[in-house]
């Protein structure tokens, strides 16, 4: 029996588990971001298949298993995995994705890396993972393909399944046309993208990014716009938009396009909240800074996050405030990246520099000016150190959305705290009430955590009141109900496809 809901994602849905000798298929530890959400799709879709990479080694005797149900599951659902070899993960994943798409994507064009890219690899994989989709689809299944790493994969799905009903969700910004274009494979990109009968992205600006960056490469005609969701600021910050493109037509072809941001899970904290081991940690870490400010800035390691321009204007504060020295602590991240990841280990290098650098400059034997986490730190532990936090400073130079941002909001439940956030994450858009900062201007940054240290308890409780009222209103999943829903609509009201010019795949 065909599938009648294809996931495509790069990660398992599930953690693999060694327990006296034998494999299991587990939830996963960290219980946050899209996947439970999209699994609560997989698990109740009359029958399903989640596509996945996971590396091999071709050296081991084992035989490897293409496809599994995990424990507990349905036999309708299945997870159909891509064996892919070290190098394959590699070149796919660390290189051509990393150096290569994730500077373009993020507008960081300096940092692109086009000679060590391997775009033969990536068509290959990216042809593996529509094969694999096409094989499980049933005639009018719907395929859901998740981010930039299977940009390829609706052209390939196209190919074989001229009438297939086709979503795909952009989860990383989508840059500027002038940025986009810098990208040699442009094309090929593209015209995989308009092969979608739905393109979702997290904001307009980036639905626009995109109309643009087609409109500079192929005849497209834009058939529909309307002016921005009410959930959206229109106009005032930097990635404002106060229309947005919704539908274009490429040939015969319609390609509905949307903004819906991905929404955190307010439940799920509110749960975590509720546990005395986790009031009890809280309490702890209040006892631990005293009447202290305590700042929390919690991101991975990379160039985009702006990591060290947060330290530089920490730095700047001490400064200017020594009535501050003893009085303030902050709390931040550098989590190791991982094996393969070359441009990070710089990134990773040059906080902890810094931090040494600072904690050198200011610190007393009673009073360390930042801590500095170097290991992962669970989640539940994570919301925590939000609750206990009076400031969340997160400031990316470029980001896609930022759910840290939202948790941090949640963990208050609407009460107290101050959000310091960049104007360039796509969640500034719809949090106009969080401190908005440009992450670029040291002027600003200085006086967004001047503003956000003097705010008074009832300004507090206004702004983030209306911040958690809004990510309540727009949890993830009604995210992914909202793109179900367009794509089943789409595929109910959409136009047969026309043939098409073969895309560049140079």
């Amino acid at each position: 029996m065909k599938s009648s809901l294809v996931i495509l994602y790069h990660r398992e849905p599930y953690d693999e588990v060694y327990e006296n000798g034998t494999l299991h298929y587990r939830e996963k530890k960290s219980p946050n971001g899209i996947v439970p959400t999209l699994k609560s799709f997989f698990a109740n879709a009359e029958r399903s298949t989640w596509v996945a990479w996971k590396q091999v080694n071709p050296r081991k005797k084992e035989p490897f298993q293409a496809e599994i149900s995990p424990d507990g599951a349905s036999d309708s659902c299945v997870v159909r995995r891509i064996p892919l070899t070290p190098d394959q993960v590699k070149n796919f994943y660390h290189i051509t994705s990393k150096e290569a798409f994730w500077p373009i994507l993020h507008s960081f064009p300096w940092q692109f890396t086009y000679d060590s890219s391997d775009w033969d690899n990536f068509q290959h994989i990216n042809q593996m993972f529509a094969d694999a989709a096409c094989e499980d689809a049933a005639e009018d299944a719907l395929i859901w393909i998740h981010d930039y790493n299977l940009w390829l994969t609706p052209y390939y799905i196209r190919q074989k399944m001229p009438n297939a009903k086709i979503a795909f969700f952009h989860h990383t910004p989508f840059p500027a046309a002038d940025i986009f274009n810098i990208l040699p494979w442009r094309e090929a990109i593209v015209d995989s993208l308009l092969c979608c009968d739905l393109c979702g992205f997290h904001i307009p600006r980036y639905v626009e990014n995109f109309v643009s960056a087609a409109r500079s490469l192929r005849p497209v005609e834009i058939t529909r716009r309307v002016p921005v969701d009410q959930a959206f600021t229109p106009f005032g910050t930097a990635l404002a938009e106060p229309e947005v493109t919704t539908q274009v037509r490429y040939g015969d072809r319609l390609v509905n396009l949307d903004a819906f941001p991905v929404g955190t899970n307010p439940q799920l904290i509110q749960s975590i909240l509720q546990k005395p081991e986790t009031a009890e940690r809280i309490a702890n870490i209040r006892r631990e800074v005293g009447d202290n400010k305590l700042i929390m800035s919690a991101g991975r390691v990379d160039y985009v996050k702006g990591t060290r321009e947060m330290l530089w204007a920490y730095e700047r504060l001490l400064e200017r405030r020594s009535d501050l020295h003893g009085k303030i602590n902050l709390i931040t991240t550098a989590v190791q990246p991982n094996q393969g990841m070359r441009v990070y280990k710089t990134a990773q290098g040059q906080i902890e520099q810094l931090v040494g650098k600072i904690n050198g400059r200011f610190a007393k034997l009673n009073w360390t000016p930042i801590i500095l986490f170097t290991t992962p730190i669970p989640f539940e532990e994570l919301i925590a150190y939000f609750k206990a936090a009076d400031i969340a400073w997160i400031t990316p130079l470029r980001d896609g959305l930022n759910l840290v941002a939202k948790e941090y909001v949640v963990a208050h439940e609407g009460q107290d705290g101050v959000l310091v956030l960049s104007e360039f994450t796509g969640s500034a858009v719809e949090l106009p009430d969080a401190v908005l900062t440009n992450p670029y201007a040291s002027s600003r940054m200085d006086e967004s955590i001047n503003e956000a240290l003097a705010m008074s308890p009832e300004e507090q409780k206004a702004r983030m009141g209306r911040m958690y009222q809004a990510i309540k209103r727009y949890d993830v999943q009604q995210w992914a109900n909202h793109l179900f829903r367009e794509a089943r609509a789409t595929a109910i009201l959409g136009e047969e496809p026309a043939e098409q010019e073969e895309p560049a795949l140079v």
